[in-house]
């Protein structure tokens, strides 16, 4: 069966085709997932600001600009809704402990940490996401893997009984997914984040 193209899908959607937004959500909606649950770190967060981006990547699907890759798009949109929701929660943190001395303590805690704040963490997210964009351009076969070795963070054990192959074609394939993936990270000048990944 071949793949409609993200392309293809958009103009199905465009005129009214439930099944390609349906296509297009299943398509992408656990990579947006993972991608929001690392910077955020909850999964209740995670879940509804993932709907919130694809509600409003389907809203303003007429403005999406085929220059860019829509995966990229929906991307920008997912690291958009975050940060403005990571920023009216600290707004929310201030205006409820404005005053309550009781309080203080763990609102300086949450702000003033040592330890890298949410948005800090948006801004070293970006290029994950460029990253995640290379991934989505792969074949299916080397995308699950690395989907589920590098986002889901399956062991080598649970991909073989995941997808129902041997352990050692596991490791095989994927050592060949990284280079794939290696590879258009280096096509597209992305050095720096080539240099500051982590594929073990």
């Amino acid at each position: 069966m071949i793949r409609d193209t993200d392309r293809e899908l958009i103009k199905k959607a465009l005129a009214q085709d439930q099944k390609a937004y349906s296509r297009l959500l299943s398509r992408y909606r656990d990579n947006i997932f993972y991608y929001i649950l690392r910077m955020t770190g909850n999964k209740t967060d995670a879940t509804d600001l993932t709907q919130e981006t694809f509600d409003k990547a389907f809203r303003n699907l007429d403005r999406y600009n085929e220059q860019y890759a829509f995966s990229t798009w929906l991307f920008k949109i997912a690291r958009n809704s975050t940060i403005d929701y990571v920023r009216k929660l600290k707004l929310n943190i201030l205006h409820i402990n404005n005053g309550a001395d009781e309080d203080a303590t763990v609102s300086e805690h949450l702000l003033h940490s040592a330890a890298p704040n949410p948005e800090e963490n948006m801004i070293q997210m970006q290029e994950e996401s460029m990253l995640l964009c290379h991934i989505e351009s792969m074949k299916p076969k080397y995308r699950r893997l690395i989907e589920l070795r590098y986002i889901k963070e399956y062991a080598y054990e649970e991909i073989s009984k995941e997808l129902d192959i041997p352990l050692g074609t596991v490791k095989t394939q994927l050592f060949r997914a990284k280079n794939i993936l290696a590879e258009k990270i280096l096509a597209t000048s992305d050095k720096e984040m080539l240099s500051e990944l982590n594929l073990s």
